[in-house]
């Protein structure tokens, strides 16, 4: 019960339900693209990974300073994020991210970051 609970609760957050769409259209993101993504602040998208990480909906991996998130394959989520892949198809807000999402996903991540952050981020 408290695994379906917290899965729930992890979805329950619009732009939870926006990072788990993204991650459904593509295998990995970093996590400065779901930033630019969301348009909210890195503390922000780093809480609302947290949340999806406990739930045990996402996992990480970093490369270098780069830290990618993807959805966790699991029998448990599985049903769960195929019904929402139906229900993300035919939402029009989700449709509008997946679109700005391919610019994102094309751009490189030095060049997102140094927007983000100015340029003494990225070497």
């Amino acid at each position: 019960m408290n695994n379906a609970l917290e899965l729930f609760k992890a979805l329950s957050d619009k732009n939870r339900l926006r990072i788990v769409a993204a991650l459904s259209r593509y295998e990995e993101l970093c996590a400065c693209q779901i930033t630019e993504l969301l348009r909210v602040t890195g503390a922000t998208v780093s809480r609302h990974l947290s949340i999806l990480q406990h739930a045990g909906l996402i996992q990480s991996r970093k490369d270098g300073r780069w830290v990618y998130f993807r959805l966790v394959p699991s029998a448990d989520v599985e049903p769960v994020i195929n019904w929402l892949d139906g229900v993300f198809q035919r939402d029009g807000a989700i449709l509008a991210d997946l679109k700005v999402l391919d610019k994102i996903a094309s751009a490189d991540p030095e060049e997102i970051c140094r927007r983000q952050r100015g340029t003494g981020c990225c070497p």
